[in-house]
């Protein structure tokens, strides 16, 4: 079982703020999310993923891409010919 304090802390982890108010709802949203998978993890005849069962609507058709320059005209930031975003760690 997830508590407030979990919650708190994966927030810290993934840099998400969470106010007080909203901690009781997320961890009733994990606990719920994680009963869930626990129902799944008990059916039986589970049929195995394989790659082909995610290709079946089309064949891949190789396209041309955008051009740099339309690309980095959309851009809010650029430096030295790529998009630039600001630092995650």
């Amino acid at each position: 079982m997830v508590t407030e304090k979990d919650v708190q802390h994966i927030a810290e982890l993934a840099d998400v703020g969470v106010s007080s108010g909203e901690l009781g709802t997320f961890t009733h949203q994990f606990n719920a999310i994680i009963e869930y998978f626990d129902i799944l993890d008990r059916v039986e005849g589970k049929c195995p993923v394989t790659r082909d069962l995610f290709n079946i609507l089309r064949e891949d058709e190789i396209e041309p891409s955008l051009p740099q320059e339309e690309v980095l005209r959309n851009a809010p930031a650029k430096e030295d010919g790529f998009i630039k975003a600001p630092r995650v760690m």
